[in-house]
């Protein structure tokens, strides 16, 4: 690996809007390969985040967007729905393209003369863990791998890959929506429910959003597109049209091109592996991810007879159904991901009686559909400013259940009322955000595992976290 030529954008200017973690690495990069670079955030801190800068980069109010090649969006901020911001506003009045760091890596690969291939990976639920999984499937078959944007690094933060290098970027509804030129040499779509609406106005908003991550792919190229929803389920058709080879992926459903059904992992070829001897991914929605990394890990060049291995040895990610701890034969489990109903349900399906700890800011819809699961719920301890709203759900469908207010309280609740109700697990899968009470739902989980461990008797021996 190599880093980009420092003249690749020279003579190029860019408007780079918000400075977190996406805009900053933006900025740095674009500045290290020759760009002219305006910056500006309208937080005083994010704008001072960004510290001693290059001669080639001003941090500015935006005046003007005369010789501007494109502006570089933070993810967070609107350039259409629900309202645009007014930068973003400006850019469009005067034709000036609104890309996404995503877009610009691809560019800055192909500028540098590298033929590295790119893997796209979306879905409402699932993407974050399939990125991850197809890259460690990559990095044990030992092609050179980068992974990021939606997850973990930015996507410009991602250094210049050889010919035989593959970055698998992780891509959300906000970055696909801003691409122009870039071309996924394999893409997956897991899933699509509802999300973000807001963003796109409604559900064919967002599916098209989605959508965006096979353009320009052809006949040479391979999309992965799971079974199990209608706007999936459509895309697939249109793409297929399009004449772009299409293998679906099920982690139920035996009829799929690559299954996951009974927890053997399978495609037309043959058993590829039984998921049983891979602990990192429980449960069917897992093995749907599954199938969709290893049949983009397959076509990218990783062997077969690998896979197996690969698959029993990843670990899996925070907060993704992890298991915290085992105190008095109850299992703590932390999926504070789920930060919707659809990603709920596929942790609830996993366990047969359960503590059920969910609340925060709900998503549309709330938690209705959930409602074939809760004849596993023992009891559901509630949290967050939306509590009231799940309550008379879980009332309307007889589901025992308390609003306690505060994950402290429901951790503390969760021990007593699994002992008395005979639950053998208490899953923290809260089906709504975390921003009422929590900086992201990485800091609920995180907060979680503290009151976990802090169940464990002054004095006592320390049990082994669970692996």
């Amino acid at each position: 690996m190599t880093g980009f030529p420092a003249t690749l954008f020279a003579g190029q200017r860019f408007v780079v809007l918000g400075l977190g973690r996406n805009g900053n690495a933006g900025v740095r990069a674009l500045a290290a390969m020759g760009a002219e670079v305006i910056a500006w955030d309208d937080t005083p801190a994010a704008r001072d985040s960004l510290g001693a800068l290059p001669s080639n980069v001003r941090v500015a109010e935006i005046g003007t967007f005369d010789g501007v090649s494109a502006l570089v969006l933070s993810p967070g901020i609107p350039h259409a729905l629900p309202r645009p911001h007014p930068v973003a506003a400006a850019a469009i009045a005067a034709g000036v393209p609104v890309l996404s760091d995503a877009e610009l890596l691809f560019r800055a690969v192909r500028a540098a003369g590298s033929n590295a291939r790119f893997a796209a990976v979306t879905g409402t639920n699932g993407k974050s863990t399939t990125t991850v999984l197809l890259a460690h499937l990559l990095a044990c078959a030992g092609l050179p791998v980068q992974a990021g944007g939606n997850l973990g690094p930015a996507a410009l933060a991602l250094p210049l890959l050889p010919d035989d290098g593959v970055y698998v970027l992780e891509m959300s509804s906000y970055m696909l929506e801003r691409l122009d030129s870039f071309h996924a040499d394999t893409a997956c779509l897991l899933n699509i429910t509802p999300d973000h609406i807001d963003r796109h106005g409604d559900m064919a908003g967002y599916a098209r959003a989605k959508a965006h991550v096979f353009d320009h792919m052809g006949s040479a190229d391979r999309a992965f597109i799971g079974m199990g929803d209608a706007c999936s389920n459509a895309i697939a058709a249109e793409i297929t049209a399009r004449g772009v080879p299409v293998r679906r992926i099920s982690g139920t459903d035996a009829g799929a091109d690559i299954t996951g059904a009974d927890h053997i992992l399978r495609d037309a070829d043959g058993v590829i592996a039984d998921l049983a001897t891979a602990p990192g991914l429980r449960g069917t929605h897992n093995a749907e991810n599954a199938a969709a990394a290893v049949g983009m890990a397959l076509c990218l060049g990783a062997p077969r007879g690998g896979m197996a291995a690969a698959l029993a040895s990843f670990s899996g990610l925070a907060h993704r159904l992890k298991r915290v701890r085992t105190l008095d034969g109850v299992v703590f489990v932390d999926d504070s991901k789920a930060t919707n109903a659809d990603a709920a349900s596929r942790a609830l399906g996993c366990f047969e009686r359960m503590i059920w700890i969910a609340g925060g800011m709900a998503k549309d819809g709330g938690i209705e559909s959930l409602a074939p699961c809760f004849p596993r719920v023992a009891e559901a301890l509630l949290i967050g400013q939306d509590a009231p709203l799940l309550a008379r759900t879980l009332a309307a469908h007889g589901v025992a259940h308390r609003i306690v207010g505060t994950l402290e309280a429901a951790v503390a609740e969760s021990a007593k009322a699994a002992k008395a109700l005979a639950a053998d697990t208490v899953l923290l899968s809260p089906a709504c955000a975390s921003f009422d009470q929590f900086r992201s739902f990485e800091h609920r989980g995180l907060r979680f595992i503290e009151l976990v461990d802090a169940l464990v008797p002054s004095g006592s021996p320390q049990p082994e976290p669970e692996a």
